[in-house]
């Protein structure tokens, strides 16, 4: 056995769970990794959605996916991820967030307690059953300690019955290591 690093198991969650066909959301396009990531995973009839407020996470995640010729199955918007409802309207199988800032960017520009948890609300409130919620949850920077608390009291209020939620970590790292969160909707 090996236990996998925090953004391979992110992705192993996500490949367990989405198929060709799926609608799926990248709430932090960033460099645009994830985005072509799942591209590959829902397949031509699929679409991803991929979200980000940064003009240069923009561009780069189009080119990523215009390089891995995969434009077609995605909308890549600039705007927050918490204005996920007003761009998806159907089912959602699964979701990512890279939560922090962008890596090679301004890093005072980053992720907010109260847009993701309006953005994690409302991918939940669309999630299908079986679908999952992965998001890595880098804290050491200027108000991340807020975000992860904040997020870490909102899924542990989720109904056990309907949700299961995972944090996965590695506890010997040093330097406010990022870890998981994932959620996965069991009933409605």
């Amino acid at each position: 056995m090996k236990l996998e690093r925090v953004l391979d198991y992110a992705h192993t969650l996500l490949e367990d769970v989405i198929s060709e066909g799926d609608c799926v959301v990248d709430a932090t396009a960033g460099n645009g990794y994830d985005t072509v990531f799942l591209a590959n995973l829902v397949g031509n009839s699929g679409k991803v959605y991929a979200f980000d407020i940064q003009q240069q996470a923009i561009n780069a995640t189009n080119d990523r996916l215009s390089q891995a010729d995969l434009t077609s199955r995605c909308a890549v918007i600039l705007a927050g991820h918490e204005e996920v409802a007003t761009y998806v309207t159907t089912p959602i199988k699964a979701a990512i967030f890279n939560l922090g800032y962008l890596p090679g960017a301004d890093h005072t520009i980053v992720t907010k307690p109260n847009t993701t948890l309006t953005a994690l609300d409302s991918i939940l409130s669309q999630l299908v059953i079986g679908g999952v919620i992965v998001m890595i949850i880098y804290y050491g920077h200027d108000g991340g300690l807020e975000e992860r608390d904040a997020l870490l009291t909102f899924v542990a209020a989720l109904p056990q019955k309907k949700i299961n939620v995972l944090r996965y970590e590695f506890i010997n790292q040093k330097n406010a290591a990022p870890f998981i969160i994932a959620i996965e909707r069991i009933k409605a």
